[in-house]
């Protein structure tokens, strides 16, 4: 690990900026008028953290070329996968509090893509990250390594692994019916259903075929309990 941040560093880290995003901190946050920093976020990231990230997540969720000299999405699979679904803009959303952990992955990620590369006999380009550089079926293999339970860092590799689900399944980077107004990738393949013309979702066929119970009276706005 880095001398800088302990694995579990790393880990607590990660660990709170997933339960802020499952609490859906990140959109309370913007309606109390932090602004949607995104792209701030990714442009201040050290040189080469961006597509290393990125290449990690299009393995898992892999998608279409953006363009033709596109290095970091392999173009592996039609259609927009992890990046083009905001995985980076999840990862630096101010709100998650992931800034300190993100070059420290990304230079973790890239020794594992050099020992990959030298145990396989790839010599990767070396003007791009060595994440970056592996073909597709050796990123592929290189992920999954790290996320096999005999890898000594598969803890912090599980987390941003489902920091990437998050964004493509949820979009958990901006409001729900803004991410559905504008087809974001994830939400449409999963056919997510638009809210209301008021922008409130209220489901009035009971997926378990029974009313829920009403809200407590005392709750908050937010909807947390008194």
């Amino acid at each position: 690990m880095s001398p800088r941040l302990s694995r579990r560093q790393l880990l607590q880290g990660m660990v709170a900026a997933i339960t802020l995003l499952e609490a859906g901190a990140a959109p309370a946050a913007r309606a109390a008028g932090l602004g949607d920093l995104v792209p701030t976020g990714v442009a201040l990231l050290p040189p080469g953290v961006a597509p290393t990230l990125g290449a990690f997540a299009d393995t898992l969720i892999p998608g279409e070329k953006r363009s033709l000299g596109d290095r970091v999405v392999a173009g592996a699979a039609p259609g927009p996968g992890a990046v083009q679904a905001g995985a980076l803009a999840l990862l630096t959303m101010p709100e998650a509090g992931m800034e300190l952990l993100l070059p420290e992955l990304s230079t973790l990620l890239n020794a594992e893509a050099t020992a990959w590369a030298a145990a396989h006999a790839i010599v990767p380009d070396p003007t791009v990250p060595p994440m970056v550089a592996l073909p597709f079926e050796a990123r592929t293999g290189l992920v999954g390594s790290l996320l096999d339970p005999a890898h000594a860092d598969q803890q912090v590799w599980i987390l941003l692994a489902l920091m990437t689900f998050i964004a493509f399944h949820t979009a958990g980077f901006e409001h729900t019916q803004e991410a559905v107004a504008s087809h974001h990738p994830g939400l449409s393949r999963l056919r997510f259903p638009a809210p209301d013309p008021d922008g409130l979702y209220r489901f009035p066929a009971f997926s378990y075929a029974r009313r829920l119970a009403d809200s407590h009276p005392a709750t908050t706005a937010s909807g947390s309990p008194a």
